[in-house]
């Protein structure tokens, strides 16, 4: 096999890849690659050989700039605060500058690159891959094979075809589904002696922004001519395309962009000679008098896996399939939902997709991907819940690259993050918004349905994943303290009120995106908004200055408690005369639990209690595949095993995955989303291994489809990385420490309290194993730690 998802038809188990035997008739089915910055959708038909290309860059102008400003409400915040605290629970849906809803700018495709052949009879069998480990999406047909993949070290999009055919036909076509008709856009070709620079540039309707897409082709030998959209390539052994887009105010100047490909292809020239083919897909090298395209390719490819594979490899899941049902392709095994083969394929998708789509940004509510204009939502950064959830996992599955991606794009706002909690609070400090296209981070995106500006709790939620990638690596990042600082001195602003209890009130306050029985969306003290205020008050006392430690603490402690209501469950609001609504997608009032582990069946069970009921009570709403996810994420924190496998089960038994295992919104494939592709790995490890900086908890809610397995790699809180192996009535963990640490651990054997030295491997479980020959190994025995 050349890659390790490739041709499976005779019984090959795919551990680390999924395919195809046919094109993808929808561009949601195409493979996916990406570098987190540049992506690309490949179909995979060889007769009309598509690849869409992206980039986190190309968000279209749709609002005039006076529009995209945060409200300025400062001045009406004290008769607001006094309207809700004497009764009025109308008042926040008049607390607006007047202007419409307005979406932040929507993200779009690039254009496509297209090698096609004449029509004409059909040919061989179709047979389309992906390979996780290195990132390449392969296509074959009879002889002819494409490999595309996107270059973590070159930020370039790689396209080999070998044996493409007689004749071919190359050119960059922008004509994606929904794309404005006013679009102006133009072309330019430039060819001699087998090597081609293909141009695409479009301007956005009524702006002086637009976006230049740009192919080098190169090819082995053959003839090159020029046609009314592109080139045609008689005679070609081979092609290599190297394909970039940039976007751009004004004029832009390719010459840079063209010498930096043909930098990039070095070696290729027409005089290179006759080579010794070492690329994937080319056994005989060049033809005479051409030149060596599969070294080139080679070598890109090479620098490309070196960072690719190492952050794909560092974590596994094996839950022992069967070897059939791994050889399986994906359509085929998202139709047997109870396959162990299809929930270790996921899992392994979802790390291959959240890898690729982060770089330049974390990914949007689409990764890096989309091939229609008209994309759901902006296809932009929704931050009360689903970027959130896509990224749960990344530093557990110890992928830095996608944390330093989620830091950059937060450090990157904070003066937007400023204006917010200026302009709308009056208050220092920042206030992260609920909706932003990447770029800018002001709040501009609100209605009277969803007061998103009134949100408060954004920033720390965005901050809490870097907080939890410090604690893994035992040092703090400074720009994460700033941060928080900043975070700490919005709260001391803007928590000046207090309730009849005399303790302080969050007002206004929100609970995205649900309004309580008995008031209106904008209210006073969502439980999310207490919780997330104590967090970051606490956090950044952690790395104060003893005298403002103190300060920040003392506020936090005026905070109200969290409120259990009437029917035992952790109410949504701490706040008299608010009630619940249960049936809603969202989870916000169980942010204690998931993902701060402030409630916990350790610390605090009957707050932990109040949760599951809370947690049981909820009802689905519409059925958005982050809601499943959220609440099985919730229900593994509170050690509900059965709870968390009902929400695995809907999730894999809803139809929410397209054949690319990248996700949707909605069951029935409806509207194209990366939220459940992106979360699943976090539920599933939540499930099995968790860890705080002075907890380790172990298969801490299993899923019933999940009796027996492997997960390698983990990274935990207090510096270990966890192998864990686990069946029925036994498991083995074995932690590898890279500093001195002292933790309990919870287990299904019992409790007990480990004592972790840096360096030397440690073994629990209830099972001695061959992991316990080399280092220590700790039994465990019931009771308390």
């Amino acid at each position: 096999m050349r890659n390790g998802a490739d041709r499976h038809g005779g019984g090959a188990s795919v551990r680390h890849g999924t395919w195809e035997p046919s094109p993808a008739d929808r561009w949601e089915d195409a493979f996916l690659a990406g570098n987190g910055s540049h992506g690309a959708l490949v179909l995979g038909d060889p007769e009309n050989d598509r690849v869409i290309v992206t980039h986190h860059t190309l968000v279209r102008p749709n609002n005039p700039p006076a529009d995209t400003a945060p409200p300025r409400l400062a001045p009406l915040l004290p008769a607001l605060q006094d309207a809700l605290l004497a009764g009025d629970t109308t008042a926040a849906e008049r607390f607006t500058d007047g202007r419409p809803l307005r979406w932040v700018r929507p993200f779009h495709p690039g254009f496509q690159t297209r090698v096609r052949r004449p029509p004409g009879t059909p040919g061989p069998a179709v047979h389309r891959s992906v390979d996780f480990t290195t990132g390449v999406v392969a296509g074959e047909c009879g002889e002819r094979r494409s490999e595309v993949f996107v270059s973590r070290a070159d930020d370039v999009l790689v396209q080999y075809v070998t044996a493409p055919g007689p004749v071919v036909e190359v050119d960059l076509d922008h004509r994606l589904p929904g794309v404005p008709s006013a679009l102006e856009t133009g072309r330019g070709v430039a060819t001699a002696r087998r090597e081609t620079v293909l141009t695409l540039r479009a301007r956005y309707p009524d702006s002086p922004l637009g976006y230049t897409g740009l192919t080098l082709l190169l090819a082995d030998t053959g003839r090159t001519t020029v046609t009314a959209s592109g080139v045609r390539v008689e005679g070609a052994g081979a092609l290599l395309l190297l394909t970039r887009v940039r976007r751009h105010a004004g004029d832009f100047d390719t010459s840079r962009e063209t010498e930096d490909l043909r930098a990039l292809a070095g070696g290729a020239g027409p005089d290179a000679g006759v080579g010794v083919g070492s690329g994937a897909g080319s056994a005989a090298g060049a033809p005479a008098g051409g030149r060596d395209l599969s070294a080139v390719h080679a070598r890109l490819l090479d620098r490309h896996t070196t960072r690719h594979a190492a952050a794909y490899g560092r974590v596994r899941l094996d839950l022992g399939a069967d070897e059939t049902e791994r050889a399986l392709p994906g359509s085929v095994l998202l139709r047997r939902p109870d396959s162990p083969a299809l929930l270790e394929r996921l899992f392994a998708a979802g790390r291959y997709h959240l890898l690729s789509s982060s770089g330049t940004h974390p990914p949007r509510l689409t990764g890096l991907w989309t091939g229609d204009w008209d994309t759901a939502w902006s296809g932009a950064f929704t931050t009360n819940a689903n970027l959130n959830l896509q990224t749960a996992s990344a530093v557990a599955v110890d992928l830095p690259e996608v944390t330093e991606a989620h830091a950059s794009f937060v450090h990157g706002q904070l003066a937007d993050w400023r204006d917010n909690a200026r302009t709308i609070f009056g208050a220092r400090g920042i206030v992260a918004p609920s909706h932003t296209d990447g770029v800018s981070g002001h709040t501009y995106h609100f209605s009277r349905e969803y007061p998103l500006h009134l949100w408060t709790a954004g920033a720390d939620w965005l901050l809490k994943p870097l907080l939890d990638l410090d604690e893994t690596n035992g040092r703090d990042d400074p720009r994460t303290s700033r941060a928080l600082a900043e975070l700490a001195a919005f709260y001391e602003d803007f928590l000046t009120r207090t309730g009849p209890d005399g303790r302080l009130a969050v007002v206004p306050s929100y609970s995205p995106e649900n309004r309580p029985r008995g008031g209106s969306w904008g209210a006073v003290n969502a439980t999310m908004d207490i919780a997330a205020a104590r967090h970051a008050l606490h956090a950044a006392a952690e790395r104060a200055p003893a005298r403002d430690a103190t300060r920040l603490r003392a506020l936090a402690g005026r905070l109200p408690a969290y409120r259990v209501n009437d029917e035992g469950a952790l109410a949504e609001w701490a706040w008299p005369g608010l009630g619940d609504r249960y049936d809603h997608r969202h989870l916000s009032h169980l942010y204690p639990v998931w993902p701060l582990d402030e409630i916990n069946p350790y610390d605090t069970p009957g707050l932990a209690d109040a949760a599951r009921r809370a947690l049981a009570l909820r009802g689905p709403e519409n059925d958005s595949a982050h809601g499943h996810l959220h609440h099985g994420l919730v229900a593994a924190r509170l050690g509900d095993a059965a709870r968390t496998g009902e929400a695995l089960d809907r999730v894999l038994t809803g139809d929410y995955f397209h054949d690319s295992l990248m996700s949707a919104h909605y069951p029935a494939r409806d509207v194209y989303n990366a939220d459940a592709a992106h979360a699943l790995p976090a539920l599933l490890v939540e499930a099995l291994v968790q860890s705080t900086p002075s907890r380790l908890v172990l298969l801490p809610a299993p899923p019933a489809r999940c009796p027996r397995g492997r997960l390698t790699g983990v990274r935990t809180r207090f510096g270990a990385r966890v192998d864990l192996t686990w069946a029925p009535g036994a498991y083995r963990a074995v932690l590898r420490p890279d500093r001195d640490a002292e933790v309990d651990l919870r287990s299904p054997a019992g409790a007990t309290r480990l004592v972790l030295r840096a360096g030397e491997r440690l073994t629990v479980g209830s099972r001695a194993g061959p992991a316990e020959e080399e280092g220590r190994s700790c039994p465990v025995r019931s009771g308390r730690a």
